[in-house]
């Protein structure tokens, strides 16, 4: 189970680009990732310090993730 965000120091930072490069690094390696359905759609995205908009993303993804771990996988 996988999910990746992105920082950069300003605009143009790449950060979707990064995030599709991480994600098919994750998906060559056999793990299933979690896309988001609002927002930065490949991952959680800040540009210079994250804001309140970008620690919910990154707080509403986590969630994301271990939800669907929780549902492929079940608890440990």
């Amino acid at each position: 189970m996988g999910g990746v965000f992105t920082s950069s120091g300003g605009v143009g930072g790449g950060n979707e680009t990064t995030n599709l490069s991480l994600l098919q690094a994750l998906l060559i390696h056999g793990m299933v990732v979690q896309g988001l359905q609002k927002g930065s759609h490949y991952g959680p995205v800040s540009v210079g310090a994250p804001d309140k908009d970008a620690q919910d993303e990154c707080l509403r993804y986590g969630k994301q993730v271990g939800e669907l771990t929780v549902k492929l996988f079940g608890e440990s």
